[in-house]
């Protein structure tokens, strides 16, 4: 569907046109004196030295060629600005055709075309911790905007599944259990089915043997473990399989509680036989070089303002680093699934590691011109301090936790406030928890520092997420007791806060598009919270119900509809729902 800035756009380029005019300068924007008109078009201004008139002369015939049913205001003033008010027909006309449209109109800029999003960054026999949080909901609000505007969006976890921490596991395992199975070498049997730990063991276990590093004895213990896990060694093959299976189970349940969901769950062991191939074509054709023992490959550009180091590919040992299973994964992505964009979700302060591995990965041939590279730094989540969050004692303080205190705090308001019923506390209450805690990460800039602050962020008042639940539950409260609303059509603004919300509504595909051209999903949330501000100025300045003109209340009604299902679409993506009740 047309976005309405674009279809003004082409009439007043047409009008410019027939006034004797390029129609190029017939390009309109929203106006930044929302005081004065709602649209403008300063294009006489430009105009007016290459046909020697004076602007207003200019601005004043194009008026006369717009079509004056699409505007309630179409004036040219001094000294040569066109604004523009449109009328209630027109937007009755637009808002219909977006209220029956696929997806309310949004237009699906990514048909036929696949993007991997690589977000979450979980480590296997690791509980998941508030360093999690910002790529697991920013990457699924990412992934969820690409769907909505037509892309075959896949979401890739990319567990670190591999290297030396499964060493370290199998080390200490060995000296606690030597007697399992998995550590004979001339064992020939059949292995256990069930894993000889819980998860709760392996996360104990690691920071155990991680601790052990020191040991030189313990540590050439690890290092050979690792070495034979990778070569497959039958036994610590099985014993993997066994650490994977329980800690990703756990993982997707955590997941799952925060409502994140990835179409693909591989990770670095699964880049991993891809390595050594794409290793020795590099080097064979002279893309990787020898320096001080190890293989790099330049990156280094004409141009570049600092100093850019060389990817490293194999270090001095002969061992490979976070950039060659990064390289090795694009080409197994490439080779899978050929996408159009790769866009990866994590700290800002891997900027320069993605920055050196798309020079490589562009410098190799890995990935052509035609598909795009993205990296999405994200900044800290602080507490409220602004210091990094910690827990009491200092330590990281869990995922699961940190949402376990989040409803435990929303909990207790539903409560106090008897805001619903006994029987409907739990449910209500996560969701408002969920909103709390997304929309306040999401809705500030990716790239930005942020500090968690639990009571704003729960507020039911101002920029939060509880705030635009409460908007949505206001407006289903409504609709409830008007009865059937689904099929009203739209009609003409009965009033200013009317024409003000159409106005609001209209903005919702710009918002999208927006967002996925900056990677940022604060933008739906400023686009949310605007809408949500002119639903509640219409109610408060509109007697909804109380109108006794039948048809006027069904215009209000199928309004207020269409702004309840846009503001539950554009959650969705956000990655969170509206309870029933508030």
């Amino acid at each position: 569907m047309e976005q309405i800035l674009d279809i003004i756009t082409e009439k007043m380029q047409a009008a410019f046109e027939e006034a004797g005019y390029d129609r190029a300068y017939g390009r309109v924007t929203v106006s930044n004196r929302p005081d004065l008109c709602e649209y403008q078009c300063n294009g006489a201004l430009a105009a007016a030295k290459q046909y020697h008139c004076a602007p207003i002369k200019i601005a004043q015939a194009v008026v006369e060629k717009l079509n004056a049913e699409d505007y309630s205001l179409v004036e040219a003033v001094n000294p040569g600005f066109i604004n523009l008010k449109l009328s209630g027909h027109f937007l009755k006309e637009y808002l219909e055709t977006m209220r029956t449209a696929p997806k309310f109109g949004a237009a699906q800029i990514g048909a036929g075309k696949t993007v991997v999003v690589d977000y979450g960054g979980a480590n296997v026999a690791k509980p998941l911790h508030i360093g999690h949080l910002r790529p697991a909901i920013i990457g699924e609000s990412l992934k969820r905007l690409y769907k909505y505007l037509g892309y075959n969006a896949i979401g890739d976890v990319h567990l670190g599944d591999w290297g030396l921490q499964m060493g370290l596991i199998v080390a200490e395992l060995s000296e606690r259990q030597p007697e399992l199975p998995y550590f004979d070498p001339d064992f020939t049997g059949e292995y256990p089915k069930e894993a000889p730990f819980t998860v709760t063991d392996l996360e104990e276990i690691y920071p155990t043997a991680s601790a052990k590093k020191a040991d030189p004895e313990f540590s050439h213990k690890a290092h050979q473990a690792t070495l034979e896990l990778q070569q497959g060694r039958r036994g610590y093959r099985a014993l993997w399989r066994h650490i994977m299976n329980v800690s990703v189970a756990d993982l997707k349940k955590n997941y799952d509680n925060l409502d994140v969901h990835f179409e693909k769950w591989l990770g670095e062991s699964d880049a991993d036989p891809y390595i050594p191939p794409m290793v020795e074509d590099m080097k064979k054709r002279g893309i990787a070089v020898p320096s001080e023992g190890a293989w790099v490959i330049p990156v280094a550009q004409e141009g570049d303002k600092k100093e850019m180091p060389p990817c490293i590919l194999v270090k001095s040992d002969g061992s490979s680093i976070y950039a060659t299973t990064d390289l090795a994964t694009l080409v197994q992505r490439m080779q899978d699934w050929h996408p159009d964009k790769v866009l990866y979700v994590t700290d800002k302060r891997q900027n320069l590691h993605f920055e050196q591995v798309f020079r490589a990965a562009r410098k190799a041939g890995i990935v052509p011109d035609t598909t795009e590279l993205e990296h999405v730094g994200f900044g800290t989540m602080n507490g409220k301090d602004g210091k990094p969050f910690k827990t009491r004692d200092g330590g990281v303080l869990r995922l699961e936790t940190l949402i376990s205190d989040m409803t435990d705090f929303v909990r207790a308001k539903v409560v106090e406030n008897r805001i619903v019923e006994p029987e409907e506390v739990e449910p209500t209450t996560a969701k408002i928890a969920m909103a709390a805690l997304k929309y306040g990460d999401l809705s500030n800039q990716p790239t930005k520092d942020y500090n968690f602050d639990m009571e704003r962020f729960a507020a039911f008042e101002g920029n939060t997420g509880p705030y635009i639940l409460y908007t949505i539950v206001r407006i289903k409260s409504i609709l409830s007791r008007y009865g059937e609303w689904e099929n009203l059509p739209i009609q003409e603004p009965a009033n200013d806060y009317a024409k003000d919300l159409m106005l609001a509504i209209t903005k919702f595909g710009p918002a999208l598009e927006g967002a996925l051209k900056t990677s940022s999903p604060n933008l739906i949330c400023a686009y949310v919270y605007e809408l949500a501000g002119c639903v509640n100025k219409f109610y408060h300045e509109t007697p909804i119900l109380k109108e006794e003109d039948e048809t006027v209340k069904a215009g209000h009604i199928a309004l207020i509809g269409l702004a309840k299902n846009i503001l539950e679409a554009s959650i969705d993506l956000l990655g969170f729902h509206a309870p029933e009740k508030m």
